[in-house]
């Protein structure tokens, strides 16, 4: 196998074609497989993540954790937990100050995260993730409130604002990390956890 950057043409179609989401994430770099037979096989997509905060819980600063946002492959890569593990060490080397890296497997499509455990990555439990506040009747998103309010905190509002505000949890997803960087790899094997077990067989080619 082999990878090379892709283009933003690759990574549309492999995304709309090859992926259970049928939706195109934006993207800082991504890279093409093709097998040992010159095939293309389709993309894998890293990001700077959807979350602001993604680096401030590891004590990093933006642009040191990045997401792998797709792995949106059609079946004819020799290995996908292979042309993951080729992806990572390009990352590496055209993205130097990452130090780490992140993923989700969703528990809604039946996905523990198997090409994550087959390539080594620290597991960091499930967590479900936010929708935003539903606030007088309207769901809206944690940033506009704080930049509205100056807070978002669920007391504060129902005391201020709106006595029914609530949270609204949305999809719950399994959580992993991929080290880049030697130096952070205690710390990250002091918050992993064991591997989720196997409930059933699984296509790895669509976890992510």
């Amino acid at each position: 196998m082999r990878l090379e950057k892709a283009s933003y043409q690759a990574s549309k179609y492999a995304c709309l074609h090859f992926h259970y989401a049928h939706a195109v994430p934006q993207a800082r770099l991504g890279y093409s497989v093709f097998n040992s037979e010159g095939e293309w096989c389709g993309v894998i997509l890293f990001s700077n993540g959807a979350n602001q905060f993604i680096a401030s819980s590891f004590s990093m600063v933006q642009g040191q954790v990045m997401e792998l946002v797709r792995v949106a492959l059609n079946g004819k890569q020799e290995c996908t937990s292979q042309a993951l593990a080729m992806a990572l060490k390009l990352l590496k080397i055209d993205a130097p100050a990452v130090r780490l890296v992140v993923s989700y497997a969703d528990r809604n499509q039946g996905h523990i995260g198997t090409i994550y455990q087959a390539t080594n990555w620290y597991y960091l439990g499930e967590f479900a993730s936010e929708r935003g506040i539903m606030l007088n009747g309207k769901l809206t998103h944690r940033r506009s409130i704080n930049s509205k309010y100056g807070t978002s905190t669920i007391d504060w509002l129902r005391e201020h604002v709106d006595p029914k505000a609530e949270v609204i949890k949305g999809e719950t997803k399994i959580k992993y990390v991929f080290p880049l960087d030697k130096r952070c790899m205690k710390t990250i094997k002091s918050m992993s956890k064991p591997y989720p077990k196997k409930i059933s067989v699984t296509n790895d080619t669509s976890e992510r």
